[in-house]
């Protein structure tokens, strides 16, 4: 049996497999409400044997969202139609997750099939916020820097936004520290020129993310996992790099977050990234030697036995897919013949095409 199509057991929840379904953006709802459009996103990749599927970043308040196209949990209203796809995805054998995220200064944009640019005014625009008052591109409206009581209020979104993702059902929450978006904003010296206990030292930086930690694990119970998206670089001189990671990563294993899931870059505009298959695995491989915690590995992975290798060399415990999952939503029933393996609950409606 390959180690990527074997259970994984995490706390309470067991895995079916160790492929796990990335956060992507569909950019598809309206006022941060899922649709049918969401519904079949989800529910075709759990037919399609993903152990866990993490729904796309989804905004803890409004002016969270990316864009307005985002998806959101920062109202009761939203959990009706997450708890339908949620049901549908579990009755499928996946672990259902969420992403709770908050762009900061990188909110405000266009859709991307329009642009993608921030939105400097209009309808669909909104002031935005970050660590400080410094835009990602020079072009933008600079952000509000977040007063103290401001970050205790984004703080309280995330708590809410955590009450609702239970009661939907989720069994994992991820929190994104990633990407350029608001708390990774925090964590990068480049990006946080702050003066006060929320800036300037590595404990400061990582004093907002680690609060929001210690309320999140406080409502979780063993049924539940908490895990954390990283950019485990900015790519750029003097940013955040791999030695803090791997020290940030050694403090949330120590509050009890489960899985790193690594990535890299998003917060510098500029940043030059080596770009290629598997590009991001050496920061999972180096964090999970060196701190213990599982991670997940993410970036151009491509086929199961790329996947299967990694695995085998101890580089990452779970397997992260983005893109090959929206060109192949059937990734792990086609990974099981390629691997010479049998897939848990195979949907009997497909039984016809396995053989």
């Amino acid at each position: 049996m390959s180690k990527l199509l074997t259970s994984f057991h995490l706390k309470g929840i067991t895995l079916k497999n160790r492929v796990v379904m990335s956060p992507m953006c569909q950019y598809s709802a309206e006022d941060g409400f899922a649709n049918d459009w969401h519904f079949i996103h989800y529910g075709s990749r759990a037919v399609g044997g993903c152990g866990t599927i993490i729904q796309e970043a989804t905004a803890v308040s409004p002016e969270g969202r990316i864009s307005h196209g985002d998806l959101g949990i920062w109202k009761d209203e939203h959990i009706e139609k997450l708890t339908q796809i949620v049901k549908f995805v579990e009755k499928h054998g996946a672990v259902a997750g969420i992403q709770l995220a908050h762009a900061g200064r990188k909110a405000s944009c266009a859709l991307p099939q329009n642009g993608g640019k921030q939105l400097i005014e209009g309808a669909n625009s909104w002031t935005t916020v970050s660590a400080s008052a410094i835009p990602f591109e020079a072009n933008e409206n600079p952000p509000i820097a977040l007063s103290k009581e401001a970050i205790k209020g984004v703080i309280e979104d995330f708590r809410n936004a955590a009450l609702r993702s239970l009661k939907v059902g989720y069994k994992v929450l991820e929190i994104h520290a990633a990407h350029g978006y608001l708390i990774h904003q925090f964590l990068s010296p480049l990006s946080n020129h702050r003066t006060d206990e929320y800036g300037g030292s590595f404990e400061n930086r990582t004093r907002f993310l680690l609060e929001i930690v210690d309320v999140l694990i406080s409502l979780l119970g063993e049924k539940h996992s908490l895990w954390v998206r990283i950019s485990a670089t900015d790519w750029v001189e003097g940013g955040w790099n791999i030695e803090d990671s791997v020290e940030l990563s050694k403090l949330l294993k120590d509050k009890g977050v489960d899985v790193i899931d690594v990535s890299t870059g998003g917060n510098i505009a500029h940043a030059k990234i080596p770009v290629g298959p598997s590009y991001q695995v050496p920061f999972s491989k180096r964090i999970k030697r060196e701190t213990g915690i599982i991670t997940g590995a993410v970036g151009l992975i491509t086929d199961a036995k790329q996947a299967e290798n990694l695995l085998n060399a101890s580089k990452c415990d779970l397997i992260f897919l983005g893109r090959e999952l929206l060109r192949n939503p059937q990734f792990v029933l086609n990974a099981a013949k390629e691997l010479g393996d049998t897939v848990a609950n195979y949907p009997v409606q497909y039984l016809r095409g396995y053989k």
